[in-house]
């Protein structure tokens, strides 16, 4: 039964936690180390969930940005394709490498980081995640009154660099992927609501390319069917609440509401370092 609790609350602590910034890898490794300390017994593959109940927040993301994917896909192809509408489609066919480009950054560090077991080190100290969660909190409290005047069209190759740049910084754990892209998309000077989808639809595909490493490595274990059905149950709960709270958080950025979970992320790192 605790195994059971363990792995709807891990669900739901990836849903909730995934979207907002506020790290939900940290939050995990915090939660994990808390779980040790009350009870030894407890048996819950971390690493595997993690990566079972991010399949869950991806599959709530594309669900929310369907129609935005489709229409870039469809972009993106009629631009090389067709050449009778390439005007109509050429934004498209940009945004869509702008988003390539920001993808690259994270994906080459993330590979470095793995290859000396970077990561791991680092998530083995826990008070090391309560300062970068310090860090995530300084960065929301910098850009909290900001609003940017950069349209979607007006987002550079030079912007998805450096926004790329920033969620390379947030596969470091304790740093939120979502508050780093979307503090450095409004860095970039983009507007609130054009920082937070770009940053959203960012997540897609460093996401994807967790899940399929991620499902390299369970192929090599053993999964009882019993283990299966818990994971399942966790993936469905992550991205229900994922669906839900990366709406709801839509509305905060939109309303400049940032400095809430500066505050937050400040009080949980804080504690952290004291505590734990």
């Amino acid at each position: 039964m605790i195994n059971l609790i363990t792995y709807i609350f891990l669900g739901l602590l990836q849903g909730i936690t995934e979207p907002i910034p506020v790290s939900s890898s940290g939050h995990i490794l915090i939660l994990q180390t808390i779980l040790k300390n009350l009870n030894q017994s407890i048996n819950v593959d971390f690493e595997t969930l993690a990566v079972i109940t991010n399949f869950g927040s991806l599959i709530a993301i594309v669900i929310i940005y369907w129609n935005d994917i489709v229409k870039l896909i469809k972009d993106f192809f009629s631009y090389i394709f067709t050449k009778e509408t390439r005007k109509d489609t050429k934004k498209g066919y940009l945004y869509s490498w702008k988003l390539v480009v920001a993808t690259i950054p994270a994906g080459i560090f993330g590979i470095i980081a793995t290859k000396i077991d970077l990561l791991e080190t680092l998530e083995k100290n826990i008070k090391f995640i309560g300062i970068t969660l310090i860090i995530t909190s300084i960065f929301l409290f910098l850009i909290r009154n900001f609003k940017g005047k950069k349209s979607k069209d007006q987002i550079s190759f030079k912007d998805s660099i450096i926004i790329g740049l920033y969620q390379m910084v947030s596969v470091i754990p304790g740093i939120s992927r979502s508050g780093a892209t979307i503090v450095g998309g409004m860095f970039q000077g983009l507007k609130r609501e054009e920082a937070f989808n770009f940053s959203f639809l960012l997540y897609i595909p460093i996401s994807i390319a967790t899940t399929i490493l991620g499902v390299k490595d369970l192929i090599e274990i053993s999964i009882s069917s019993t283990t299966w059905i818990l994971y399942i149950i966790s993936a469905i709960i992550a991205g229900i609440f994922t669906y839900i709270f990366t709406k709801w958080f839509a509305k905060i950025v939109k309303e400049g509401k940032l400095i809430y979970f500066s505050i937050y992320c400040l009080i949980i790192g804080l504690l952290v370092i004291i505590l734990l």
